[in-house]
């Protein structure tokens, strides 16, 4: 069971380095919850033809999907519970109940001491299809994960790796190798996905070198393991111990950094960096922003070789 920290009632009202950006607060906190605090979003103007209710009960399917199953042997308590955005945006339809939808999936995690949420996964899948047909349930079995529709389980499908994902960069935050176990079911399902080679994509190496195959491969690649012990030391040695040692704090999370330096010299351009890198420039630039000039300038230098679309904002709130 991952370790977590007592109850967020010890928050201060301020993090050392960030303005609060979301208070939780519970009128009624229950004795177990499920894993995941899932907001789902629906975007979909470019279809026509379609009534509203079907995209009104496709968003509280997708809801009730995520957050009311439970994902992990694991008890979270309320506070505990991730949260996470899933926005569907939809671009097609081909008739027949088949959509296709640009899907962004958002976590974040909680920082210690206190209200503040640190985005941990931002990533935009360009090209997620599958039929969906109103009052019929979305199913999903780890032993058939192609159920009898491919397309039609190729929607939980999506939405089942994409959870373990978060779940596995949220154990990885929490301690050592933490999410390993949940990268593991997420590969699982890389090897089992949904077959139909005119409408599902993303599941295989050859159809693009940014997709849902990469991010598992990355997560076990022997060459880049040295990124889960970033995600350790960046989250709980260095933004947990930000309120009480800031110096220490910073110091881990510089010393995080120089380990993704010297990953991407051995292995550049990385999908795993660059989904990173996306997720943590503007919390990174304000890390630094009020360091000492030496930690400013060698943040400064290593920021803008691993993520040069960012070197402005770096540049700007580090010189």
């Amino acid at each position: 069971m991952i370790l977590r920290w007592p109850c967020f009632g010890l928050c201060k009202l301020k993090l050392i380095l960030f303005p609060i950006c979301l208070c939780l607060l519970y009128a009624h906190i229950p004795t177990a919850a499920q894993e995941l605090q899932a907001r789902v979003t629906v975007i979909h103007d470019r279809i026509k033809g379609i009534d509203n209710a079907t995209f009104q009960r496709f968003q509280a399917d997708v809801t009730n999907f995520l957050n009311a199953r439970k994902w992990t042997n694991d008890t979270y308590l309320p506070y505990e519970r991730i949260h996470c955005n899933f926005v569907f945006n939809f671009t097609q339809y081909a008739g027949d109940n088949i959509f296709s939808v640009q899907l962004t999936v958002q976590s974040s995690r909680p920082v210690y001491h206190s209200d503040y949420q640190s985005p941990v996964f931002n990533y935009l899948d360009p090209n997620v299809s599958f039929r969906y047909i109103i009052n019929q349930p979305l199913e999903f079995n780890e032993n058939r994960i192609s159920g009898n529709d491919p397309l039609q389980a190729n929607l939980t499908a999506v939405l089942a790796y994409y959870i373990y994902i978060i779940l596995g960069l949220d154990g990885d935050s929490f301690s050592p190798r933490g999410g390993i176990p949940y990268f593991q079911k997420a590969q699982y399902i890389v090897n089992n996905a949904p077959e139909d080679s005119r409408n599902i994509s993303g599941w295989k190496p050859f159809e693009s070198n940014r997709n849902r195959y990469w991010l598992v491969d990355n997560l076990f690649n022997t060459r880049l393991q040295v990124f889960h012990s970033v995600m350790y030391q960046y989250y709980r040695l260095g933004l947990d111990k930000m309120y009480d040692d800031p110096v220490n704090a910073r110091m881990s999370i510089l010393s995080s950094l120089g380990l993704l330096y010297s990953m991407n010299q051995d292995n550049p351009n990385t999908m795993i960096l660059q989904l990173f890198m996306l997720a943590k420039a503007d919390e990174l630039a304000e890390i630094f922003s009020d360091a000492p000039i030496n930690d400013k300038q060698r943040a400064l230098q290593i920021l803008t070789q691993l993520d040069p679309e960012h070197a402005t904002l770096y540049i700007q709130k580090l010189q």
